[in-house]
């Protein structure tokens, strides 16, 4: 599903009004209509609303929703806000003004500190707030009364709709300008908005909505690419085919997996065993000698290869030779959980990963192995997938964590650009850029996945569906949406705070069914 600017969703307005013939009116009129829906099936307990509109067509559709629910028997507080002294609506929205003035709906103007404390205390005594002061028109910071009006509404103990955009956020930001009202819910339009999908804006918006308005969207993608999505289970639609009666583990790749590390075996055991549960016809794990036996009798469908280790235990340098050696015969490589950092290990991660002539993913210690040189990676002769969680992209691009943090999408795509590689970067809202622009935003995952071992198993994950000979993009989207499903499937079985990386994997084949009935 794209996610629009505000500039993009503008042109749609525009297309549908005046080249398909649509009045603004029938756009306004179903653009309430799919509110009230959500509103009656969200919150189906709510008997009395407080309406908050602005003076432009967002304050439109909240005067449409007010007339609609009236219809409909609840009760209604309904207030215009304006940043002048006058909530004077014109255009579609003073057409909607004067139809609830004739039906006798009181629309009160919040015009000064008096008539704001009135309508928060009326508010306050109502099941639901709706929001339709401004929507994605605004690119300033509230301020004065709409600032206080923002807070106040935030202070109340009522859950608040808000109708396309929480007031007081920038459509086409991430960090919110200033003060803003936190929503429970968020009726949108047509397609998401870049501030409802990317944190820490998105955290305002509650659950997003997407309703359609009736009409085509004719939005045109940007011209120079750096288009953003939201990652759908319906876009997966034949990713995952039949496998042919005739066919055997030869026919479904091998896959080698580099990992672990004294104390951190378990980071080749989960890889591999996700790997195994992605569909892998056959998966081996290339590990430190002294690890040999621990991570054979964890992986018992995976085979095993000892590696030369240092004295620590860690890779040596005769590991080289024995890893690329051993990926003559394989389809791609996982390699980077638990390898440790040692200054030998990393000068044989770096011979390995630009030797590599198959399909890599490179995760954690094995991007650390590039910590400032982002640049090397876009040397590989295959095809590459990078999945830092948040610092380790910063050491990545040589900036801070918070700075990674402050602009995920503009950060994802960087590291893309500068590797040549598809990166996921992981986290709230998992990112997956391409070195064209283009980024994906998953929707699976939950906060009981932030726990160790969950990116082993996302390793091994797009590890197989690269040895299954998916393109780099494509194993990306699928791993992270699958990953991010058997969570949520173990969340509701084991609860948050229990979830353990382990629990993905039993979970992975009911996730994989499904995207195969597509």
């Amino acid at each position: 599903m794209r996610v629009l600017t505000a500039d993009q969703m503008r042109e749609a307005d525009r297309v549908a009004i005046e080249e398909l013939g649509v009045p603004g009116l029938v756009l306004m009129e179903n653009a309430a209509l799919g509110v009230v829906q959500a509103l009656a099936e969200r919150f189906p307990e709510t008997r009395s609303v407080a309406i908050f509109c602005g003076p432009g067509n967002n304050g439109g559709d909240g005067l449409a929703v007010a007339r609609h629910l009236e219809v409909r028997g609840y009760h209604l507080e309904v207030f215009g806000v304006a940043p002048r002294e006058s909530y004077s609506p014109s255009g579609d929205a003073g057409v909607q003004a004067e139809i609830c003035q004739r039906m006798g709906i009181d629309v009160r103007p919040v015009n000064d500190e008096p008539s704001l404390a009135r309508a928060l205390a009326a508010a306050a005594g109502c099941d639901l707030v709706v929001d339709a002061v401004f929507g994605t028109g605004l690119h300033r910071p509230l301020e004065g009364r709409l600032a206080a009006w923002a807070e106040g509404l935030n202070r109340l103990a009522v859950p608040v709709l808000a109708v396309d955009l929480p007031s007081g956020l920038d459509a086409d930001r991430s960090e919110p300008p200033g003060p803003h009202v936190r929503a429970r819910c968020t009726v949108t339009f047509a397609a998401p908005k870049v501030a409802q999908v990317l944190d820490p804006a998105a955290e305002a918006v509650g659950e997003l909505v997407v309703t359609d308005l009736g009409v085509p969207l004719c939005a045109e993608e940007p011209a120079e690419g750096g288009g953003l999505h939201l990652l759908l289970e319906d876009e997966l639609a034949g990713f995952l085919g039949d496998r042919r009666a005739a066919s055997h583990k030869g026919d479904y790749g091998h896959l080698l997996v580099v990992a672990g590390s004294p104390g951190k075996s378990g980071a080749a055991v989960l890889a591999a065993r996700a790997a195994v549960r992605g569909g892998a016809g056959l998966v081996t794990a290339a590990v430190p000698e002294p690890l040999l036996a621990t991570v054979d009798a964890g992986s018992v469908e995976s085979m095993t290869l000892a590696c030369p280790a240092t004295s620590e235990g860690l890779l040596a340098r005769g590991a080289v030779d024995t890893v690329l050696g051993a990926l003559e015969s394989k389809d791609a490589v996982a390699l980077g959980p638990g390898l440790g950092q040692g200054s030998e290990t990393r000068s044989v991660i770096r011979e390995i990963v630009l030797g590599a002539a198959v399909p890599l993913i490179l995760d954690a210690d094995g991007l650390n192995a590039f910590t400032g040189d982002a640049g090397a990676l876009s040397a590989r002769p295959a095809a590459t997938v990078l999945t830092p969680h948040p610092g380790e992209l910063a050491r990545l691009l040589g900036v801070s964590t918070a700075e990674i943090q402050a602009d995920r999408w503009g950060a994802a795509r960087r590291a893309a650009a500068e590797t040549g590689a598809v990166v996921v970067l992981k986290g709230h809202r998992t990112l997956i850029a391409t070195p064209a622009g283009e980024a994906w935003i998953n929707t699976t995952g939950n906060p009981g996945m932030a726990t160790g071992g969950t990116g082993d198993v996302l390793t091994g994950l797009v590890g197989s569906f690269l040895a299954q000979s998916f393109d780099p993009l494509a194993a990306a989207q699928l791993a992270v949406f699958a990953h991010g499903a058997a969570g949520d499937l173990a969340a509701a079985e084991t609860g948050l705070a229990g979830l353990a990386a382990g629990d993905l994997l039993g979970r992975l084949p009911a996730v994989l069914r499904r995207l195969e009935t597509l």
